[in-house]
Order: structure tokens, then sequence, then C-alpha cells
């Protein structure tokens, strides 16, 4: 059976991180490492990590030396990672009980190095929103320039296949990044057609503000992809016609 290292890094987590951990732990797929890095939380966020770790040694805990970021985080348990497979899941969101096994069944059966799967929204108390956030069935890289389909409480890929692939150090969007690496080795990837997790919007994230997310978009062309400021200006204006006019026919 294939291991799969789950990422979470956990900041001022306390609230949400124990659901977090029991959705991994209801996984029908059983042989994971659940690898969480904390940046530095100001709560008991480290508390209820290592009480969880002294009932299963699959969880381990890292304490980063200084507040670094999510990226550096996640970084930091890549390096831990001893899996064939390695999956992100935040601190604050949840999988449903068989999201690895039918994301490993879907990625044997399809021959694909990489997948992800749709997911739902919660609110922070946990409620559904009523809202599935879904993709196309075929997701390029010339697609995933302009969008980012890939909800990152569900990628998942093959460390036998890729490598470890670092996560760039910036505050947003170092999950984007990733995808755009990996899909332009492979040429396209494909979702698992099925909602497999749960996303919590938080009204004080940083996805909740438009104008910063344009800014990091701006980031990403330009400094990721190399563009000139006004090149880059140009593919962020591209990105938001996709993300109010494309995406929002994926959400039910």
């Amino acid at each position: 059976m294939k291991l799969v290292s789950v990422i979470t890094p956990t900041f001022n987590a306390e609230k949400f991180v124990a659901e977090t951990i029991q959705s991994v732990l209801k996984q029908t797929h059983t042989h994971w490492e659940l690898i969480l890095v904390d940046d530095v939380s100001t709560d008991h966020t480290v508390s209820v990590l290592r009480s969880f770790a002294k009932q299963d040694t699959r969880i381990k805990v890292f304490q980063l030396a200084e507040n670094s970021g999510p990226g550096v985080a996640r970084n930091f348990a890549i390096q831990q990672a001893q899996g064939n497979y390695i999956a992100f899941l935040d601190a604050d969101d949840l999988w449903k009980p068989e999201k690895l096994e039918k994301q490993l069944q879907f990625m044997e059966e399809e021959h694909l190095p990489m997948t992800f799967s749709f997911y739902e929204q919660i609110d922070e108390e946990g409620n559904s929103l009523q809202k599935e956030i879904t993709a196309p069935l075929e997701v390029t890289y010339s697609k995933l320039f302009y969008c980012n389909w890939i909800g990152n409480l569900t990628g998942i890929y093959s460390v036998d296949f890729f490598g470890k692939i670092p996560i760039a150090s910036i505050k947003k969007r170092q999950d984007w990044i990733l995808w755009l690496i990996l899909v332009k080795k492979i040429g396209k990837v494909k979702p698992v057609p099925e909602s497999l997790a749960y996303y919590r919007v938080r009204k004080d994230s940083v996805s909740s503000s438009k104008v910063k997310l344009i800014k990091y978009n701006y980031t990403i062309y330009k400094d990721f992809h190399g563009n000139n400021p006004l090149k880059a200006a140009f593919n962020t204006g591209l990105f938001l016609i996709h993300q109010l006019l494309v995406k929002p026919r994926f959400t039910k």
C-alpha cells in the first residue's frame, strides 16, 4: 500500500485543527503520515497537535523557529515527508473519509501522476454554504495559466514520478505555482469528478480580499513567469475575466 504524506501548516488554528486532523484519521486509506508544521502560533494550537500525536504515531509535529509563512512551513514538511505521494490539507479544511482512497484509485486507473477533485464550501461553524466547486474534466497548462482550477485541499502528486517539488515562500498563491510546475511537466491533469473535501470560508482570510488577490496574481505573472509589467497587468486582467465569467459556471 502506497504511503501518502499529508502536509498541514498551522498558525493559530486551535479552533479548527482538531476537526481537520480527525478528518485525516477517518480516511479509509489508512497508510498515511500527517506532517503538521506550526508557524509559531500564539494560541494553544501546538498543545492540540501534540495531544493527537501522542495518540497516533502517524501524526508528526514540528515547530518553526520563527514565524515564516505557510510556504516555508509546507517546504519544511515536504523535506520531512517519506511518502510515495504528497497531499495538502490546510488547518481549517476537511476531507471526506474516502478522499485519499478514491484519488489514489483514480490515479492508478487513469495512469496519472497527479490529480485533484471537486470540493464544497462551509462557513466558520462548519455549516454548508450550498456551493460545490467543480472544474473542467481536463485542465491543460494553458487553462491553469489563467485560472487556478485546483483547490489546494484536494491536490495530490506522486513523489515517485515528480520527486519533491519545493513550495514558493510567498504568502499567497504558492499552491498555484506548484500546480503550474507539475502540469507543465505532464501537459494536463484530470480531476476526480466528485466532491471529496470541504473548504472553510474564513472572514479574516486573505482570500476574502479580491483586491489583495489581484495583487498576488500580478506578482505571480511578473516574478514567477517573468512577464514585464505591462504583460503581467494584461495577464492579470485575463485572469480576472476567467475568475468573474468562467469559473462561476463551475460552481453548483
